[in-house]
Order: C-alpha cells, then structure tokens, then sequence
C-alpha cells in the first residue's frame, strides 16, 4: 500500500474514531444519566408514603442531631431518609418548652422551641381549604397547608431545597400560653369562645388575629435549619416591584436574561439553573411572592437556592401566572434531570403522587381537589414551554446536563 493511501486509511480511521466517541459514546452516558433519572424518581415513588413514627431504627441519635446532619451545600435532606419519618414524628408531638413572636417577615407566625432545643416556625390556618384567595396572585395571608404541600413537591420533583414541614395542632391555653414570652404572650385575645393571637411582624394587626377552633389550633411547623450554615439573602432577579404601575426590567425587556447572565452568580456555576427550577416549582404552586431567596453564606453561588417561605401558594387554583415561568421561558434552559423528571410526572402522575406523600400529614387533606387538579394543568403549562425553546434553539441548547455529586458525611 502506498503511502498516499495509508495516509488516508489512517484519516478515515481516525475521523471514525472521533464518531464513535463523540456521538456514540457521549449518547451512551446520556441514555445512562436517563436511566439514572428513570431509577431515581421509581424509588422516590416507592418512598413516598411517610409513616410518622416515633422509632429510630439506625442510629441511637436524636431527630434533631440526624436532620442536621443531613444538611450539606446542595440539599437540606438526602434522596434515601429512612429516618424521614422519625423527625417528622418529633416535629409534630415534641413538647413545647417556649414560644416566642416569629420577628421577620410579613406574615403572623411564631417560633417554637422543642423539647430537646429544637426550633421550628409555626404558621397558623387562616382560611378553610376550599377558600380562594382573590386578587394578586400574591394577595392574602400565608397559608400553612401551603407548606405543607410545597415540602412534599419538592421531595417529589427531587429537589430536596426545602426544609421539612408537617402539619401540627396546638393547644393554644395550655402547650403555648404557659410557655410565651411577654411579647407573644402580650398578643393572645379571646374571639367569642376561641383563643386567638396576632404576633408580631410587619403586617400584624390587632384586628386581624389568627384565631383557634376554641383552644385548638391548626397549622404547620418548619424545622429550622442548623446554626452551623447560615443564610445570605439575595435580591430575586425575577422579582416584582409591587408597585401599580411600575414594572420590573424583565417584565419589558425581552433580552433580560442575557444581561443576568453577565452578573454573579448566574454567569457561572448553577444558581441560574436553580432559578429556573425554582420558577417551575413557584409556578406549579402558585407562588407570585419570591421577591428574595436564601442561600448558604459564602457560597460563592455554589450551594444551592433554598426553598423557604412558600406560603403564598395554593391561592387559587383557577389562577396560572404565568409570568412566574419568565425565567424559563426568557431564559430558555433547563436542567435535563428537571426535564425528566417533569416527563415522569405526565398523565396525572404529579397529583397522584403528591396526594399519597401528603396523607400521612396530621392535617391531612391538605389541599383541596381543585388545588390538586391544577397542578396537572400547569405541567402541562410547563411541558408547552420547554418544547417552545426548542423548537426554537434546538434541545442541544435548552437541555442542560448540570449533574452535581453530592456528599452527606
């Protein structure tokens, strides 16, 4: 053989080679990240159901010391939480050693500490489960169901960013009043035959009281998360002005995206992909209201945007902002185990899954069928506007693999 045609031979080969690895190969760690995905969301089905019970079969720890524990830079608690329904158990039946005015924020709530030093915020119920807030898509009291019901989308979407909420009932007269501090306790009246309190936060009122069904109160707790990792609060790029008749940028400026692209933290790293999920679970929800987020300080937008305060949700189930969705649809990316995942959830896969991880709750039913029958709806809402990008930009542009290892020692 010549050494013209050898060179060529060798050229051919060599152009073969580089297929194979790029097309075949790269296709055969996808197909392998999907059945990854595929594998994960079987065995979150498989664990969705959470038994709150009292045991501790797998370590001689307390429930506070294992869900701190499960806290690192990318998750508040791990995909397999054998003990999930253990602290879940404790957050709801631990003794109440004080209570106190919930400072920040808003909304009324208070902070609990539990038996063995445990803090948790309790939001009380405001408004029966068939209530529809109208109005702003932000309008209206927190909801405690809300939280509720947003802990469990999250473990169900795979995102594990919120702390864990249950739903609790609270002897107003004997678990919290003998407990308060004068401040708290400064704020309880009784409404006819019920107890009621206001708190303190910056639209509390003493005409509007959160009120018992006589002494017993209904809402939920969020477990508070470690000392050891606090928060940095960030402006929301998305966030609303809420001012009438003046507009955030991104609501005019089609091009938005490409200058938050350009700051940090979303010009590297996976803050901007954590928006994007973040749009798609406040818009499943219903949640207009994330005008800040948190995150763990000095992250350097490493550690992931934490899912707190989702109470403004499940409003009002006719109701689809869909400008809570700009993000996505400005931005046009998404994470392709955020794109799987929401593809298993199709064909009312989402409201049955969520339906079964929020029966075990002490309130259960936590949100009424309307709420439920939205959240079907939406994803399909969702679905739409993923394929919009790429039948524009193509999927190799929108899809995003962003896969993180994670380490929980």
């Amino acid at each position: 053989m010549k050494l013209k045609q050898r060179v060529v031979l060798l050229a051919i080969l060599l152009v073969i080679f580089i297929f194979t690895k790029v097309f075949l190969i790269d296709n055969l760690d996808t197909s392998a990240a999907n059945r990854e995905d595929q594998r994960a969301f079987q065995r979150m089905l498989s664990g969705l159901r959470v038994a709150l019970d009292p045991r501790l079969e797998h370590t001689l720890q307390s429930p506070w010391e294992i869900a701190a524990q499960w806290v690192v830079p990318r998750e508040v608690y791990p995909e397999d939480t054998p003990e999930l329904g253990a602290v879940m158990h404790a957050m709801t039946t631990k003794k109440i050693v004080k209570a106190d005015v919930g400072y920040k924020g808003t909304q009324l709530k208070a902070l609990l500490i539990l038996e063995g030093g445990q803090k948790v915020v309790f939001k009380p119920k405001r408004y029966a489960r068939d209530y529809v807030v109208e109005g702003e898509p932000y309008a209206g009291y927190d909801r405690h169901n809300a939280e509720v019901a947003a802990f469990h989308l999250d473990r169900i979407l795979g995102f594990r960013r919120a702390p864990l909420v249950v739903g609790r009932f609270v002897n107003l007269r004997t678990e919290i009043k003998p407990v308060a501090t004068e401040q708290l306790l400064g704020t309880f009246m009784t409404v006819g035959n019920n107890t009621c309190f206001y708190g303190k936060c910056y639209y509390c009122r003493e005409t509007e009281p959160a009120c018992a069904d006589g002494d017993i109160m209904e809402g939920s707790v969020t477990l508070w998360l470690p000392d050891v990792w606090p928060l940095q609060k960030h402006r929301h790029p998305w966030g609303r002005t809420y001012r009438e008749g003046k507009l955030a940028r991104w609501e005019y400026d089609e091009s938005y995206c490409d200058a938050v692209k350009k700051t940090s933290p979303y010009d590297s790293g996976p803050r901007l992909l954590d928006i994007i999920d973040t749009a798609i679970f406040d818009y499943l929800i219903g949640n207009a209201d994330r005008h800040h987020y948190e995150s763990f300080q000095d992250d350097e937008g490493a550690s992931m945007l934490i899912l707190l305060d989702n109470a403004k949700s499940f409003g009002n189930p006719a109701l689809d902002e869909r400008s809570i969705l700009a993000p996505l649809y400005q931005c046009c990316i998404i994470r392709v185990s955020t794109w799987n995942r929401l593809n298993y959830l199709k064909n009312g896969v989402l409201k049955s899954a969520l339906k079964t991880a929020m029966s075990h709750d002490p309130i259960s039913p936590v949100l009424s069928d309307p709420h439920l029958d939205a959240l079907d709806q939406r994803l399909l809402s969702i679905l739409a506007t993923v394929k919009q990008c790429t039948d524009q930009f193509g999927p190799d542009v929108v899809l995003v693999e962003d896969r993180m290892t994670l380490s929980h020692l």
